[in-house]
C-alpha cells in the first residue's frame, strides 16, 4: 500500500457498527487507544471490515489542532 497522506495509525478493529447507509469502524491502534471513522455501508463491505482485522486508520486534514484542559 502506497498513500500519501502522513498520519497512517496501524491497528485492529474493534468494533463495525453497520448502519442503512455508513457504517461505524472503532480501531484500536495502540491498548486502549482507539480511533472511530464512519464510512459508507459499501466501502465497508468491500474492505470486509470485522471485529480482528487489522488496518490503517489514515488520517487526512489541512488543520490539526491542540487544546489543553
Amino acid at each position: 500500500m502506497q498513500v500519501s497522506a502522513r498520519n497512517a495509525l496501524k491497528g485492529t478493529v474493534k468494533k463495525v457498527e453497520v448502519g442503512s447507509v455508513n457504517t461505524e469502524v472503532t480501531v484500536e491502534i495502540a491498548n486502549g487507544v482507539e480511533v472511530t471513522a464512519i464510512i459508507t455501508k459499501s466501502s465497508a463491505e468491500n474492505l470486509q471490515l470485522a471485529e480482528g482485522k487489522q488496518v490503517y486508520a489514515i488520517v487526512k486534514a489541512t488543520d490539526v489542532m491542540i487544546a489543553i484542559d
